[in-house]
């Protein structure tokens, strides 16, 4: 689907969201729920323990795409900007679109369409339409509704907060990745 995404005009947040949760989220919750099972637990703890890696999933996906334009190439580990030069649909470019007046969409278009670019330009006018839709704050909001959603379900879970400090913990590096 992420591939798919690419070549395809329009993509709705619905469908980014869900292809996302097949891409990232099901990987974190399969092996939560593996480990649930092999940690002896029943049903209802291993659905709370499945849907916990979901929605962390989904807020590291979210940050990825976040850091992509706003992180830290040294810390991030890759240059920033590809999703933008590689005309990736992302939640933040799909909302752009949505924000966008007509002339703020006119210009995402033009560098959507554009085959010949400077790398760095484009990097640089589509981070400063999606500042000036503030699409930063959008995607951090949505990313913190996720952690809190994911946190909400490990709370849930019936067992000695001990046995789930390292859980807390993988999902707070996770989320602290950027710094």
């Amino acid at each position: 689907y992420d591939m798919d995404f690419e070549s395809k005009q329009k993509v709705s947040v619905v469908e980014y969201m869900s292809m996302i949760e097949l891409k990232t989220s099901v990987l974190v919750a399969g092996s939560a729920m593996m480990g649930a099972i092999l940690g002896g637990a029943d049903e209802e703890q291993s659905r709370r323990l499945y849907q916990f890696a979901i929605e962390l999933g989904m807020a590291f996906q979210l940050q990825d795409d976040y850091l992509d334009v706003y992180g830290d190439e040294k810390v991030f580990g890759k240059a920033i900007g590809g999703d933008i030069t590689s005309n990736k649909k992302t939640y933040m470019l799909i909302n752009a679109f949505l924000r966008a007046d007509a002339s703020q969409r006119q210009e995402l278009e033009r560098w959507m369409e554009m085959e010949d670019f400077d790398r760095q330009e484009k990097v640089s006018a589509v981070t400063s339409l999606y500042d000036a839709l503030h699409i930063d704050e959008l995607a951090k909001e949505k990313i913190n509704q996720y952690f809190k959603e994911s946190k909400a379900y490990l709370d849930a879970v019936s067992v000695a907060e001990d046995r789930k400090k390292e859980l807390r913990a993988y999902a707070d590096r996770m989320m602290r990745r950027n710094k």
